[in-house]
This record gives structure tokens, sequence and C-alpha cells, in this order.
């Protein structure tokens, strides 16, 4: 019997189960249940986490916890409420979990016993609270607030002045120095603070008082603060410096409970450490650190500092990559920690003493792990380019990895959730340039699909084979898609990721280029119908695309700089320019200009779509409305969207 009737007898068997899945639409992005929070027992034989679901027509979205044993089996829904529920953790003998909850309208602390009963309400903090985190005795929380500096945790007042702030006639924003805005808000006099809370008397004390966001902050809330095993003491992050906007300097802390004997543990460092977490047996606290001042994409290393010594020893130096998440093993000798490299986030472990560093896990696109209390195993978040992510465990003595959760199945077996490939191109400075390759449902390797390549933000970030909408809307669409990681790109070595900083036309524009005149000559691609796209440096490298040629058929130019002079005075992380683009473009006239997509209107043809939000302090609305004003004078068919809320 010949091959093909082999193939064709297995789908008529199989019911034709790949031709049956459908094509992957924006409305089917929604559809993606968001998996997360893995929370390990302490007895280690149960797991909570957390799933999300999405509601497009409603415009909805709501967070529910779950419980299973730690292989995933005997799933069960903990909470159904209207409102989101996440943040589980474990009661010290497992006998309830706790959680956030906006239940009653603000952010709060919860209770559920899982013996029966109903959920109670712990916290009644004026503020709302975040990524609380239990103390190793379980009397106590640790959680973020935004605090007034002036009326520390006092509730009365705080709520007196919200009450005046939002009725008072006048609405306005005031500012004596910079950060006058950070992100997506404006600050208006409030510090996120590290605030204790006791179980016992149900009292609030602040921890870190002062004009001073503790933890330093970081985009999307951070939790980069631990209780010490004696549950006596707390370390976490702070920038405490007189020039925030410019500097890079966090350094790590250790305060008592009581507020007392406060201690920074890296102040000859000028750049950035923070994430610190005490070792199991209270000698050391481990934290990544940073060398070059003001550098924030400067290569994370993993250190340890002695309580007792005040010795200071760095475990990852060999690495010539990002050091990301880790988490200490009970035996307070070796640490677990995943890293940035070409495309994936293998797991790796270090002993302390002598700095042997050991393979764990490879080939994955992690988004985080959990190790167990007994070291058995762990639990991480991954995904790749064909399959929304998940959680999954690994036994660190056999060495066997399975799915603990597969929520997405359903929607995975209904749509064709494309992969990916991976083509190494030669650039034209002699560097092999990753790139990853989605072909289009129902492709056919004799016909020819329209191509669209995507460009990374960052820019120092790396692209991952990992689950994006974008990534499979297209290919959905009949596209073929590609998402390279050029120079400026993480998990190729440090000095890759260092060349795009006052290069952001250099070799990162001639790696794009020849990854194009590669995958151009590719028999499926039309070259005839070749668009592009990207966000942040990815928009600004669309400016830079039409003002470099006429290449493409289309762009879309989402939140991308378009002037480089005025995105240094309208930014509010001016540390980023000042390192990036080697200072301020009063020193750096000639290299601004040079690089500025501005200063090369003549040449602007390509049709842009060009899309930004009003709340994006990072790269401000006016970079994309100067940009669309210059498209539609210049006569080139552009379409401008501003979203009133992003």
């Amino acid at each position: 019997m010949s091959n093909n009737k082999i193939v064709l007898i297995l789908l008529l068997f199989c019911g034709f189960t790949f031709a049956q899945k459908k094509p992957f639409t924006i409305e089917d992005l929604y559809k993606v249940k968001s998996v997360g929070s893995p929370a390990i027992s302490n007895d280690a034989s149960k797991l909570l986490f957390t799933v999300t679901s999405y509601d497009l027509p409603n415009s909805k979205s709501n967070t529910d916890i779950y419980i299973s044993n730690v292989n995933g089996s005997n799933k069960r829904q903990l909470t159904n409420d209207k409102s989101a529920d996440f943040s589980p953790i474990w009661a010290k003998d497992d006998s309830g979990v706790y959680f956030v909850s906006y239940r009653n309208g603000s952010a709060q602390l919860y209770y559920l016993p899982l013996s029966g009963g109903e959920v109670t309400q712990i916290t009644d903090f004026e503020m709302g609270i975040s990524s609380p985190k239990i103390s190793p005795d379980g009397s106590k929380f640790i959680f973020i607030a935004q605090i007034f500096p002036e009326l520390g945790v006092d509730q009365e007042k705080t709520k007196n002045l919200l009450d005046a702030l939002n009725d008072g006639p006048v609405q306005a924003h005031l500012a004596d120095s910079l950060f006058v805005r950070h992100w997506t808000e404006y600050s208006d006099g409030q510090y996120s603070h590290v605030v204790l809370f006791d179980l016992g008397n149900e009292s609030y004390k602040d921890l870190t008082p002062g004009y001073y966001n503790s933890p330093t902050f970081s985009a999307g809330g951070s939790d980069d603060y631990n209780f010490s095993p004696d549950s006596k003491q707390v370390v976490f992050s702070s920038k405490r410096v007189s020039d925030p906007e410019s500097s890079t300097n966090s350094d790590v802390w250790i305060v008592n409970v009581d507020g007392s004997n406060l201690q920074n543990l890296t102040e000859e460092n000028k750049a950035y450490d923070g994430f610190g977490k005490f070792s199991p047996d209270g000698k050391y606290v481990a934290y990544r650190t940073q060398l070059i001042p003001v550098y924030e994409s400067d290569k994370w290393r993993l250190i340890i500092h002695n309580l007792k010594t005040g010795e200071k020893k760095i475990l990852t130096e060999e690495i010539d990559n990002h050091v990301n998440g880790f988490e200490w093993a009970s035996d307070s000798k070796t640490i677990f920690f995943n890293i940035d490299e070409k495309g994936y986030n293998p797991l790796l472990k270090i002993n302390i003493d002598n700095q042997k560093i050991t393979r764990v896990l490879e080939g994955k696109s992690l988004h985080g792990f959990t190790l167990a209390p007994n070291d058995e195993f762990i639990i991480y978040k991954f995904s790749f380019t064909h399959k929304p992510a998940e959680l999954a465990s690994l036994n660190l003595k056999s060495g066997i990895t399975s799915e603990v959760t597969n929520c997405n199945k359903k929607f995975s077996d209904e749509v064709d959730v494309r992969p990916s490939e991976q083509i190494w191109v030669k650039s034209s400075n002699g560097k092999m340039i990753q790139v990853f390759l989605v072909k289009p449902h129902n492709f056919d390797p004799n016909k020819k699909y329209p191509f669209v390549i995507n460009i990374h933000g960052g820019p120092q970030m790396q692209w991952r084979d990992s689950f994006r909408g974008d990534w499979q809307i297209y290919p959905g669409a009949g596209y073929v898609l590609a998402y390279p990681n050029p120079h400026g790109s993480t998990g190729f070595g440090k000095e890759f990721t260092k060349d795009i900083s006052t290069g952001w036309d250099g070799n990162v524009y001639k790696d794009v280029m020849s990854v194009m005149d590669s995958l151009q000559n590719l028999s499926y691609v039309d070259k005839d119908r070749m668009g592009a796209m990207g966000w942040s440096y990815g928009g600004y490298f669309m400016n830079l695309l039409q003002a470099k040629g006429n290449r493409f058929k289309c762009l879309a130019s989402m939140m991308g700089i378009y002037d480089l002079e005025q995105f240094y005075l309208d930014t509010e992380e001016l540390w980023f320019p000042d390192y990036d683009l080697g200072g301020d473009p009063w020193q750096q006239k000639e290299l601004y200009e040079k690089q500025s997509p501005s200063n090369y209107v003549k040449n602007f043809k390509t049709p842009t779509l060009v899309i930004t939000g009003e709340r994006d302090y990072r790269v401000t609305y006016l970079q994309s409305l100067r940009y669309f004003t210059a498209l539609q004078k210049k006569g080139v068919d552009s379409r401008l969207i501003i979203f009133d809320n992003d």
C-alpha cells in the first residue's frame, strides 16, 4: 500500500481532526484561559492555582481559585464570585486558604476554611492591598499598599483625605520634582510601602515609612519583599536616592517587624540590587544584582550576602545571560534559578559552596516556578507558541515532567493554534540571528502567502517560543509570521544585548534586513506583500523603516518613538535614554538627530497604522500624534488609533 493511501486511511479513521480545526481569530483569543499563581501546600500534597476567563462581548474577565492534588487530579473550583479572587496562600496548617478579592469594592485579604464555612474578610485597609505574604509562624502578613507618608496607616485620616480629594472642585496634579507620573499613573503624593498586618490584634504597621517606594517600582506591581525564617525580619528593595527618575540605584534592605534596625545591605553598589530572599537557615540573603549604574538591562547576576560576616559572593558570573526568578532549597546550600537563553528559559541549580551549576530543565519558556517544601518537585508555568500557558511538575529525583493543568485542551482541540519553527539567519555583520517562524492555517507549501515580521520592544528582551495572541491571529488570517531576536535581545550574551545601546539604527537594523533578505526568498512567501509591526522600541523600529526606505507594503507602529529629543523630555524614566541614547539630547545632539525618524520625513511613503494610548507615560501618545501628522501632511495613507484609558 502506498504512503498516500496510508495517510488517507489515518485521516479518515481520526475523523479529519486536523482539517476540522478552525483558524485562530481575535474572538478566539478571549476564549483562552489564563492559569497562574501556583501555591503548594505545606505538606506538599495539594496545589492552589488561579484560572482567569474572559468575556469579550461584555468586556469583562474574572479570576477564580482552584485546588487539586499536586499531580493535577481531583481538581475543583474553590471560589466562584463575580469579583476577582486571586493570590491564594495556604494557612500554615493547610486548613484553609487566604486570598485577595474585590468583593467589597477594594482589594482586601479574605479567608476560606477548607472544612466548610463562609468566606471571612480579614483586612479592611483603606487604600487596598496587593501581593500579601504570610509569615513562617503564620501570625502575620506583609502586603503592599499605597500610602500618604504624612498619614502612614491612619485609616480614618486617609479616608478623610481621599474624600476631600475626590469631592474637591478642582482636579489637578502637583509636583515639585520629577517622577510627576510613572508608567500609567500620577503619583499624587502616594508611595508604595510594605505594611505589616498582625492577625492577633488586627493592627497595621508601616515597615517602610518615608517618601520612597518600597519595594522599588516595577511595572505591573512588585512582590519584592520577604519574611525571615524566624518571622522577625523583612527584606525588601527600595530606591532611596535624590534623583529616582535618573537612577537605577535600588538597594536591598532589612528591617525588624517592629520597624526597628533598618539596614542597607548593598549601599556600596550604585546599580540595581533587589529581589532578596533569606536562606531557610537565616544565614544568607540571596538577591539579584547589576553592576553598571543607570543601565537597566545590565546582566542580572545571582549573589549571596552572609548576614554574619557581611561577605558577598556573586554565584553566576560564568553565565552570560540574565538570571530571572530563583528559590532556595531547604538545605540552604542549593538555589534553583532560571535564565534567558536563545528564546527559552532553562532551569538550573547551583551549590553556593563550590558554585557548581547543574542544568535541571531545558527547552521550556517558563513564566515562573515554585519549589515544593520537601524539595522533591517543582511546579512551573510554561507555554509554547502553539500552547497557551499551563502548569506542570518536575520530579527533581527522576527528572520526569508531567502536566498538572490542561485548562485549554478543549480550546486547542477545536482551534488551530500554530507552532513555530526556528531558523537561523546570518546577518551582514557575521552574527547568526534566531528567527521564529509561524506558518498559516491550512498551510500549503505550493502557495504564496503574505508575510508579517514582528520586532520586539524593550529593546533589551527576547522573543520566546511562547504563546502570544498576535502570533496566532495573523497565521489564522492566512499570513506567514516571523519574530526575530536581533542585536539588543537578551539570551545571547551580555555583549549582544549591550550592542544596541547608542546604536538603535545599527547592527539591529542590519540584522532585520538580513532576516528579510533570507525570508523573502522562501518559496511560500509573497515578497510583494510583506508588512512589519512592532510596539515601543518595535514601534520606533517601524518608524525607522519608514525613514530608511520603502521595503514594506505597510507598517503598524504601536506606541512608537518618533522624535527622540521630544521623547527624552516626555518620558519619566530618564535613566533609560541617559544610558541607551548616551545622554540627553544636548549632550548627544548628533546621535539624536541621526537616529530620530522625525528627521527623515522627506522619505515617508509607506502606508501605516499608528496605535497608541493616552495613559502610556513611557512613550507618550504625542509621539504617535506627531508621527501621524507628518504622514498625513505628506499624503501617506495612514490611520491613527488612540485608546482613552490605556
